[in-house]
């Protein structure tokens, strides 16, 4: 039986990621960069592909137990069996080149046996590797790639059906640790990590970070685990947040909506920057907040929805035909092909992010104002144009009113900085007019009055989750009649189950895709923030309640989840879904905190 998406746990040294089954196997493994090739590929292949599973010999089934050591990232399975209880502890230290990858095992009463099964699948599962031993350690070279591994004390391997087998067994107290570590194959080994030492050190790193949290209301628990995947899922050497650390998941198990998130979006900064700043994280919103500034820099006409983790442009889509995919869904992706489009939304969120981190206090870049001006000057001539929208539809392009949405909000931070700097120069005027203009076409062409709701685009009747955030971002109060009709008609036309669709099924759907896909995590939280901004606290702090139990058994979400099914779908852990969720607390408990 395949695995489901939410039965899978996160490890990871911010430079790239792992995710580790219930049943004891690493399945996703990215080396070295959250978007490079895997060496572990059954995630979205069979069992000949790559995976590393420890597990009581003989036990095929998931474990009996797990969960993350409180407020880190370094996670504990137990099995109970006959024989008696062990542990495996998985981490990926923090390190300068080399990831490692670490599993400690550990006898917690009587002796059990224990299986190791190592499989290393380079190239997405495409890439056998040659496999030698030097020096301790079992070698696998294949091209680039280089992964050594080793056991601390060193136990028997054995390879078997192109496999690395061990077996061994632990008394009570006794441990075993192996260490995983990739490197380019052109270099030598790089310095032997101490495995007991890096847990020591992880789980103390983890907890002092997450000390730092400021949060102190309803669920902290599950704040502080979303703040602790933003924190898993950032590029550390530059700062940027992948939206998720996988490929392929799929919105519909067995469909072609299968996409890769393995980089950074504009859509997710302001979003992003707000999270980290409120819950006490200036350093990191610095960060992301300085990634934002480089990726974004050049030619306005040539802004991307989203980069490469070091703000790289390019990033080609293609399929791999020999991956079957997670539950037989295919076409599996590499790349996104999404960068090309035109998503007018994404001026907004910039200036948006940009205006908040100013007002936050972050130090100014050099340039930084500058850049905004070019921006602004680009979207004043071309804002008009329709465009492909904040779910980069590929049905093909219309006039989306959460686009124009937020080109307003890109004139009305703008016209609000010069407010504030005096010492700042621009288009003051032009700004406010253009405000003005796309304000009133807005409410003129995007507002269905025998409704009384906003739509998804002007002139149609669809509706579209992404219009919670107008009162969000200001566009209009939440008192106003518009506001609370369409909050009322995304609730009646877009709810299911209690949660929330992107967007409406049609005949001829907008995305231009065949088949269907779940709720959209995100825009559940969005409409609890929105029922209570227009003051439905109660039915608000309802849903949240409701959301928070969607997480798995160790607190992560995906992008998205089947209400029938009752199962996550999509990408995972998702960004997304993670911010929303610190949002969302935020803002129902937060004055109540203060208070």
């Amino acid at each position: 039986m395949h695995p489901r998406i939410e039965d899978y746990a996160l490890i990871g040294d911010e430079q790239t990621a792992a995710l580790v089954g219930m049943d004891g196997s690493v399945d996703w493994l990215c080396l070295p960069r959250f978007d490079s090739a895997s060496c572990f590929a059954r995630l979205l292949g069979k069992e000949g592909h790559g995976h590393w599973r420890i597990a009581p010999k003989g036990v095929k089934g998931p474990c009996t137990r797990r969960a993350y050591r409180p407020d880190t990232l370094v996670l504990d399975t137990e099995w109970e069996t006959d024989e008696g209880t062990v542990r495996v502890t998985d981490l990926m230290p923090q390190r300068d080149r080399a990831p490692d990858l670490t599993r400690v095992v550990e006898g917690l009463s009587g002796r059990v046996t224990v299986r190791s099964t190592l499989r290393l699948r380079f190239d997405y599962g495409s890439v056998v590797p040659w496999m030698r031993r030097a020096d301790g350690h079992r070698i696998a070279v294949a091209g680039p790639d280089s992964v050594w591994l080793r056991s601390e004390p060193a136990v028997h391997t054995w390879g078997e059906d192109f496999g690395t087998h061990s077996e061994f067994t632990v008394a009570e107290g006794e441990k075993v640790a192996f260490v995983l570590t990739w490197h380019p194959s052109h270099e030598p080994r790089p310095p032997l990590v101490d495995p007991h030492e890096a847990l020591r050190t992880s789980v103390e790193d983890w907890q002092t970070w997450a000390a730092r949290c400021r949060y102190d209301g309803p669920h902290r628990d599950a704040v502080v685990r979303s703040l602790i995947t933003l924190k898993a899922l950032t590029y550390s050497p530059t700062g940027g947040i992948v939206a998720a650390p996988t490929t392929s998941l799929p919105e519909e198990l067995g469909g072609v909506r299968n996409w890769d998130y393995r980089f950074c979006w504009l859509r997710d900064a302001t979003l992003t920057l707000g999270a980290l700043l409120a819950a006490g994280y200036q350093e990191e919103a610095e960060a992301w907040r300085d990634w934002l500034v480089r990726a974004v820099a050049g030619d306005p006409a040539d802004l991307q929805i989203m980069y490469g983790l070091a703000g790289e442009r390019r990033l080609p889509e293609f399929e791999l035909p020999w991956l079957p995919g997670f539950a037989d869904s295919t076409p599996v992706r590499i790349g996104n092909e999404a960068v090309c489009q035109l998503q007018l939304d994404v001026y907004g969120e910039v200036m948006d992010s940009l205006s908040l981190a100013r007002a936050a206090g972050l130090p100014a870049k050099p340039h930084m104002w500058a850049l905004q001006v070019a921006l602004m000057k680009w979207l004043k001539a071309e804002w008009r144009r329709p465009d492909e929208g904040l779910w980069e539809v590929r049905g093909g392009r219309r006039q989306f009113v959460h686009s124009k949405v937020m080109v307003w909000v890109a004139a009305d931070r703008a016209v609000r900085t010069l407010e504030e700097n005096p010492a700042l120069h621009g288009d003051l005027d032009g700004w406010r007019a253009m405000r003005d203009e796309v304000h009133r076409e807005v409410c003129e062409q995007g507002y269905d009055p025998e409704r009384n709701t906003f739509t998804q685009y002007y002139g149609s009747r669809e509706l579209d989750a992404s219009l919670l955030l107008i009162p969000r971002v200001g566009f209009l109060p939440p008192d106003d009649p518009r506001v609370t009709g369409t909050v009322d008609a995304v609730l009646a036309e877009l709810g299911h189950g209690g949660l929330v669709r992107r967007y409406g099924a049609e005949e001829t759907p907008v995305d231009g895709l065949p088949g269907g896909e779940g709720t959209f995590v995100a825009c559940s939280f969005w409409l609890a923030d929105a029922l209570h901004m227009t003051g439905r606290t109660k039915e608000a702090r309802k849903l949240f309640e409701h959301l928070v139990g969607l997480t798995n058994d160790v607190g992560l979400l995906a992008e998205e989840y089947d209400p029938v099914d009752g199962r996550q779908l999509g990408n995972f852990p998702q960004a997304f879904s993670h911010i929303a969720l610190v949002n969302t607390a935020l803002a129902l408990y937060g004055d109540e905190e203060a208070g």
